[in-house]
């Protein structure tokens, strides 16, 4: 057995007591009986010793249950094949643990670990010993959970038996980490490493997801981010962002790095003012070293951190997680995929449900569009058989791909499903929308005619006349009540100056031509105010490109209220912009003699040429 030596500031008292319940792991876990129900502590802190002495005792133990979420090394491997004498309850499937589920040994729990505390206490979920890793203690008496208090804590204060293992390597962690002494029936020294964890590289598909997260990401936000590569990519963009503060399940490495650049502040947190809030954190010895005795931190039980009052108190909290597939409902599977269960429900449903509470909260869901191969989109007409609801449709709110972004709250299932599709891989738009149709999602006369990406990067912000801040972006098919609603606001005479007839309806038919387009023969804008969530459309423009001539036919149309701001001038300067770069020669256009604003705003752009045809005009603008 291993000695460990006591900071001598320690009191000899609570020196003499750790002495008094230190033994080695075979003696510790000589307590075991038949029929226990032992948990294993969480992720980072998974106390590998005891777990393999307890594999290895020499004693017969029939009917043992192992609980645990997250572990790393809970289950032994032997030649890459799991090898354990015990059945386990798991509430996360990790890599690890996948062949172990498949050959029964352990056994899926689909629930939400924030319910758990309450089920143990409660005795719905019984612990009976609570295997744990914690810290060296303090001068009060009290060790450490270090890096895991999740779940860990409850199952230490409500087992029978707690053996720990004690770690002079794992950090002293501030918040709701601590244990006295007293709860601690027995010690097991060790002076391993703590376990240190990093997510393999992203890949090109994984920085487009996450520059798009990171694009909607405004300052003072308070971030959760959850396990994965996306998440943990999308921290890398944030680095020009200005007091964010974190209320996570779990932190990473990347954290670090945007905490000493001054980004992460938490000035601007509801609660935990200043504080990063966690429950666990996952990482390297640089992680672990910064979170140590840094009362910056704190680490809280995870029912306390997913408390609906507290995630919603949090100032524009904002969710990101990832999901494995997304059906044209905007049903959510995020725990299986081709039938078999990986990963967990986690915390996922009650972060979304939480940043949807919080004031200028975001729940943001992103998946790559296609499956690793490509051979396969992730998003579907319907979930499969093996792919169950983690999130319901109700609840969702973001899905981003790394070809766009869909805004799915409080539409309806045409407007979902319409919105998926245009943020699918190109390559299965075709059958997607024939699948919708089929289903009864869209009508039989729906098109859509981008196959390519979202083109994200042609978005601007701009400040018009009178100060305000707008933004215009290049519109979508799913964008047609948009114009329905400006169409709706014009005056009789607007509408005939934009339409030349005193058109009494704009029918969806018509709303999506002006806004269903290729962006390359093909391209049309808008311009909206407020958050994407919430986008008020106030102007739209578009041409199209007659091949004979290689010229833009254009229109345009802008809310009352909004014309003689220069809403109009910036969507004709963005329009030209981008003309230009797909090598269009100029626009032309056909306007009413009486409409002088539109006469001048066309023809600042180029050598024109102007025809006279009755009460019209027909003007063309090739470009300078």
């Amino acid at each position: 057995m291993e000695t460990i030596p006591i900071n001598p500031e320690i009191d000899a008292a609570i020196a003499e007591k750790i002495a008094a319940k230190t033994v080695s792991a075979e003696a510790a876990l000589s307590h075991v009986q038949s029929g226990n129900r032992v948990f294993v502590g969480s992720a980072c802190a998974t106390p590998r010793l005891l777990v393999e002495t307890l594999e290895q005792l020499d004693k017969p133990l029939d009917d043992v249950k192992l609980l645990h979420f997250l572990a790393s090394g809970a289950i032994p491997m032997v030649d890459g094949k799991p090898k354990t004498r015990f059945q386990h309850k798991i509430f996360f499937v990790g890599s690890d643990d996948r062949e172990a589920v498949k050959q029964g040994k352990a056994h899926y729990i689909p629930v939400s670990i924030a319910h758990l505390p309450a089920l143990m206490e409660q005795g719905k979920i019984p612990v009976d010993v609570a295997l744990i890793q914690v810290s060296m203690p303090d001068v009060h008496g009290n060790v450490s959970l270090g890096v895991s208090v999740d779940i860990t804590l409850a199952a230490a204060l409500n087992a029978r038996l707690v053996i720990a293992e004690l770690n002079p390597n794992m950090p002293f962690t501030h918040g709701a980490s601590a244990i006295p002494l007293e709860k601690i029936d027995f010690f097991v020294p060790v002076q391993t490493p703590v376990t240190e964890y990093v997510h393999n590289p992203a890949g090109r598909i994984a920085e487009q997801i996450a520059r798009y997260v990171a694009r909607i990401i405004s300052d003072d936000s308070t971030l959760h981010i959850g396990l994965g590569k996306i998440p943990n990519e999308m921290l890398k963009y944030l680095s020009n962002r200005q007091n964010l503060g974190i209320h996570s399940d779990v932190i990473t490495e990347p954290l670090v790095d945007l905490i000493q650049k001054g980004v992460v502040t938490g000035e601007k947190k509801s609660n935990h003012h200043g504080q990063v809030v966690t429950s666990f954190c996952m990482g390297t010895r640089r992680l672990y070293d910064f979170v140590n005795n840094n009362a910056s931190f704190s680490f809280q039980p995870i029912d306390y951190i997913c408390r609906p009052d507290i995630l919603a108190a949090n100032h524009k909290l904002v969710s990101i997680t990832q999901a494995f597939a997304v059906d044209l409902m905007g049903q959510v599977c995020a725990d299986q995929f081709d039938g078999e269960f990986y990963s967990g429900v986690s915390v996922q449903p009650d972060f979304l449900r939480g940043a949807a509470s919080s004031p200028g909260g975001k729940p943001i869901i992103c998946l790559a569009a296609t499956t690793d191969d490509g051979k396969e989109s992730r998003i579907r007409p319907l979930l499969r058989e093996g792919e169950g609801v983690t999130i319901a449709r109700s609840d969702v709110h973001y899905v981003i791909t790394e070809y766009g972004m869909a805004y799915l709250f409080c539409k309806s299932i045409q407007e979902r499903a319409l919105a998926l599709i245009e943020i699918a891989h190109p390559d299965f738009r075709p059958w997607l929308l024939q699948e919708a149709i089929r289903l009864g999602y869209l009508r039989t006369t729906q098109t859509l005619k981008s196959r390519v990406a979202y083109p994200e990067a042609e978005e601007r912000e701009i400040l018009v006349k009178t100060g305000e801040r707008i933004l215009i972006r290049p519109s979508r098919a799913s964008d047609v009540q948009g114009l329905q609603d400006i169409f709706y606001n014009l005056r009789p005479e607007d509408v005939y100056t934009r339409f030349f007839t005193h058109l009494k309806s704009l029918t969806e038919a018509k709303a999506q031509h002006l806004c269903n387009v290729d962006y390359e023969h093909e391209m049309a804008f808008i311009a909206v105010t407020g958050d994407r969530e919430n986008e008020k459309v106030i102007g739209s423009s578009c041409y199209f490109v007659d091949q004979t001539d290689n010229l833009g036919e254009v229109a345009y149309m802008i809310r009352p209220e909004w014309q003689a701001r220069g809403v109009g001038s910036a969507l004709h300067r963005r329009m030209m912009e981008y003309a230009k770069s797909k090598g269009i020669r100029g626009f032309k256009a056909d306007i009413l003699s009486s409409n002088e604003k539109m006469q001048r705003l066309i023809c600042q752009s180029g050598k024109t040429s102007t025809h006279s045809c009755g009460e019209s005009n027909e003007v063309v603008v090739i470009f300078a």
